[in-house]
């Protein structure tokens, strides 16, 4: 029985070191600058603007720290950024919005995709929680889509979403 206990513990540590390496590869991938473009909504009845963006990236293997801005209309800049670090299979960090709240961020990450949900320092849109989902699409491409529940319908409404691509 110590025999079986020993090889559970042993496979668990190998297993945890190949998620945080495989956790770091990803991350490094991410690293670079960044230009596209996508749709923002000021407020989750409001039309949405479309802006241009760029974003550069700095990553080391337990974090990504991801500074950009995106411009709408003709005047308006918003400056955003995201800072992640992770430990195992759990990210944690800030996110500044494009209103400059530092907002908290926690999740994970599935494949090609971490998902996070932002904590608010304040009520916007009816509650303090949104979600932000990075996703890495083939060598050269990222979409950062923001949503947010709207509480008139109960549903999920997209209040972001910017497609970028690695210059």
């Amino acid at each position: 029985m110590k025999i079986f206990w020993y090889v559970v513990i042993v496979v668990a540590f190998f297993a945890a070191g190949a998620a945080r390496a495989d956790d770091a590869s990803f991350l490094d991938s991410l690293e670079g600058s960044w230009t596209g473009s996508g749709l923002v909504k000021v407020r989750l009845k409001a039309l949405p603007v479309n802006v241009n963006c760029k974003f550069s990236t700095r990553t080391d293997s337990a974090a990504l720290l991801l500074n950009g801005t995106c411009r709408g209309l003709i005047l308006i800049s918003r400056t955003i950024a995201a800072d992640l670090k992770h430990n195992g299979a759990q990210y944690s960090g800030t996110y500044v919005g494009p209103d400059g709240d530092v907002a908290g961020l926690a999740g994970g990450r599935r494949g090609n995709v971490i998902s996070l949900t932002i904590h608010w320092p304040r009520v916007i849109n009816g509650d303090r929680t949104a979600s932000l989902r990075l996703q890495k699409i083939g060598n050269d491409g990222m979409t950062l889509t923001t949503t947010d529940n709207d509480p008139a319908s109960g549903r999920d409404v997209i209040t972001s979403q910017i497609n970028l691509r690695r210059t």
